[in-house]
């Protein structure tokens, strides 16, 4: 496996969420310095508590003796104790045996229970894939869909490296549509007819089209209006949608809550709703449960041949099964406590204190970064990241080449250095030429999040102080 001899694809392939920047804070980490890892949305990594109720539903699960012990209610409330015979009723040899590869029957019943609450129409379990976190799905549909270089993955820019990463490890080629800044980060179709028009001049067919709602890194939630022209552009352009909803609990404003494409598909009805092609992604890694580490997910396809089923089916077969207890973890996330059971009421208590937290620190950062010379921050509308663009001056700019760097990996390198905050460079998720951001978290602890920010604004200030000749920057 020498170097010269890997496959290109996989040469090709980058994915700054754990690049560069990464690396070196985890250097500084070893040398003994406090680093802050803002880098990636990894809840309980930056002290957010788990949910009491499904630890201990899992806790059960994974030791099912406990439950002959004559004094587990003494320790787990009796609706956690139920929860856990009735998962472990599912499976055939419990938590450490192989289940079905595209997960527990049981549990894509309840998943598809939850999506007809949610949206008001049927799901069909047959039709929903457990995944290994939510990446796991998304990297199985795109390598259904892609054959080789001249197939084309519209995906939003600034997009999560995922999926470019993704398609170019399949081989496959990306075609950016731009998400419009100074309109919040909104979607104009305009701009998407000419992105499909320039990718086939080039003789690419552009064969789906991501979106990423509530936007990572961008932050934003898609309107009604906006899915319903998104939803007729793939019907007329004859491409799958991928919807990537893996933050639809993470809402922090009122105007625009969470809507599924899959409903407003339904909602549209005629051909449209019986043709489009959608797939839609959800996973425990987000929201106020932040189980990143137990990897459990779920894909729902809409519309999608039954031999390409089939063939999806085939192919996840060859992993044998997802981990059994993130597919629990699943369960439990789209069938948590109802009213009247023991532990509702601290469950409730539990999600609705984290996810005001995430509301008030996502208004702490946005107000903090507005506050620091030359940046520019849009609000947080949902997701858990702020994306600042960050307005380097000529000078700044000039250094990062003659070291080697580009721009913003340059200044997100001097402020870990200084600060200790981990960052990503907003060029790891695509931006317009000249254009620079980083992406944080909006994850630290409630508590640390103005010492943060004020640690940011001092960096920052001083590093516009240090290779600025003039003010007077404005939003491109």
């Amino acid at each position: 496996m020498d170097y010269e001899n890997l496959n290109e694809n996989v040469k090709k392939c980058q994915y700054a969420v754990r690049g560069e920047l990464y690396l070196r804070a985890s250097e500084l980490q070893k040398e003994g310095k406090k680093i802050i890892f803002t880098n990636v949305g990894n809840p309980h990594a930056l002290g957010q508590k788990p949910l009491t109720f499904p630890r201990q539903v899992i806790a059960l699960c994974q030791a099912p003796f406990l439950l002959d012990d004559p004094n587990v209610g003494l320790v787990f409330p009796a609706d956690a104790i139920a929860r856990a015979k009735h998962y472990l009723s599912l499976t055939t040899g419990g938590l450490g045996a192989y289940s079905d590869s595209r997960g527990v029957p049981g549990v894509r019943k309840e998943v598809a229970e939850f999506i007809e609450r949610r949206d008001g129409y049927p799901s069909d379990p047959e039709l929903i894939f457990l995944t290994d976190g939510a990446s796991k799905g998304v990297m199985q549909i795109l390598n259904a869909i892609i054959r080789g270089e001249r197939d084309g993955i519209l995906v939003p820019v600034p997009q999560y490296p995922l999926y470019s990463a993704t398609i170019s490890l399949l081989g496959g080629s990306l075609v950016p549509y731009y998400l419009e800044e100074t309109a919040n980060w909104g979607l104009d179709i305009v701009n998407l007819r000419e992105s499909v028009a320039q990718a086939r001049s080039q003789g690419i067919t552009v064969r789906a089209m991501v979106i990423i709602n509530p936007g990572n890194p961008t932050g934003q939630c898609l309107s009604e209006a906006n899915l319903k022209e998104i939803l007729k552009f793939c019907y007329q352009n004859n491409l799958v949608l991928l919807g990537d909803e893996v933050y639809q609990q993470n809402i922090y404003q009122d105007e625009r809550p969470f809507i599924s494409a899959r409903k407003v598909l339904m909602d549209m009805g005629g051909p449209i709703s019986k043709e489009l092609q959608l797939v839609s992604f959800h996973t425990v890694s987000k929201g106020y449960w932040g189980e990143c580490g137990q990897r459990g997910a779920y894909f729902e396809m809409t519309n999608i041949p039954p031999k390409t089923v089939e063939e999806i089916y085939k192919v996840a077969s060859i992993s044998l099964s997802p981990n059994v207890p993130g597919q629990i973890f699943l369960g439990l996330m789209v069938t948590p406590p109802k009213p009247g059971d023991i532990s509702y009421e601290r469950f409730v208590r539990e999600s609705k204190g984290i996810l005001e937290s995430l509301r008030r620190r996502a208004q702490i950062m946005t107000d903090g970064f507005n506050s620091c010379r030359n940046v520019v921050c849009n609000f947080t509308e949902g997701a858990m990241y702020s994306f600042p663009q960050i307005r380097l001056p000529p000078k700044a700019i000039e250094a990062a080449k003659k070291d080697g760097k580009v721009p913003d990996v340059f200044y997100c390198l001097k402020l870990l250095e200084a600060t200790g905050i981990s960052t990503v460079p907003g060029s790891g998720f695509g931006q317009k030429e000249g254009v620079f951001h980083l992406r944080t978290t909006i994850l630290p602890a409630e508590e640390d999040m103005p010492a943060i920010m004020a640690s940011f604004k001092k960096f920052n200030d001083e590093f516009m102080e240090q290779y600025e000749d003039y003010r007077g920057y404005s939003r491109m």
